[in-house]
């Protein structure tokens, strides 16, 4: 599938697209989460990890909203869901949801709380948060700590999702240190900001770290791009489900491309 996204511009204000998905967005936006969440399903049926990364290129183009959200809507289905904030170094979840970051996930893999007193539960029905808490001078050392995978391995059996919210791979590598945890990443790209070349930087570091992409989301479309995405999305899920209905469905990745 192309992408539209010619060239770079300034991303240093805060993104318009900060927003939760609520029952007030409108319809296209919600529905695009939707038809996220359906398609990522696909992809995490060929993995026994129900865990998965949310992660860009370069900072702003919307990483952490895409990851809240997605937390949001997969808690929608009664699921039980934990988004984790794994930006130790320019944490925004807390930002988004609007809650205390004092204390988090770098002061439980550093041992001076314990998860419960560190996780932030119900922040809406069926979704629980552990923000990135203290900023501390070696996010990937904390990464790769035996604490932290100790810790992931636990949750997984505590939660049915687990969303990380990761740095983006194309400022620190920190990102790539979880491919052990999950089944693989999804990707945002920001129309007219996420160039060609980035997203081909992207992928390949992802495969050279032997991990995979699930999906990418798009974010940032015009009226019109999203309307055609959305029609192509829906054509998707129909093809879907007559390759189910005839048997001849065989696992492959379900690249998602949407307005949100």
């Amino acid at each position: 599938m192309k992408f539209r996204l010619p060239f770079k511009k300034d991303l240093s204000k805060k993104s318009k697209s900060q927003v939760t998905v609520n029952n007030k967005n409108k319809f296209a936006i919600v529905e695009s989460y939707k038809i996220a969440r359906t398609n990522i399903m696909f992809s995490l049926s060929a993995s026994e990890k129900k865990a998965f990364a949310v992660t860009s290129y370069s900072k702003g183009e919307g990483k952490s909203t895409v990851a809240s959200n997605l937390a949001i809507s997969f808690s929608k289905m009664e699921s039980k869901v934990l988004l984790i904030d794994c930006d130790l170094r320019r944490p925004n979840v807390h930002n988004i949801f609007k809650i205390d970051n004092t204390k988090g996930l770098a002061d439980v893999i550093g041992k001076m709380i314990n998860f419960d007193q560190a996780v932030q539960k119900n922040v809406l029905p069926g979704l629980d948060i552990l923000v990135s808490g203290t900023i501390p001078p070696n996010p990937s050392e904390l990464m790769c700590s035996s604490t932290f995978i100790s810790l992931v391995e636990q949750l997984k059996e505590e939660y049915d999702y687990i969303i990380f919210d990761t740095p983006p791979i194309g400022v620190v590598a920190d990102a790539l240190l979880l491919k052990e945890l999950i089944a693989g990443f999804i990707v945002v790209v920001r129309e007219r900001a996420t160039t060609h070349g980035d997203l081909r930087n992207l992928t390949e570091s992802i495969k050279l770290a032997d991990s995979r992409v699930l999906g990418i989301v798009k974010v940032g479309c015009s009226q019109n791009e999203r309307r055609r995405q959305i029609l192509l999305q829906i054509l998707l899920q129909l093809l879907l489900i007559i390759l189910q209905l005839t048997k001849t469905y065989q696992l492959f990745f379900v690249r998602c491309c949407f307005m949100v």
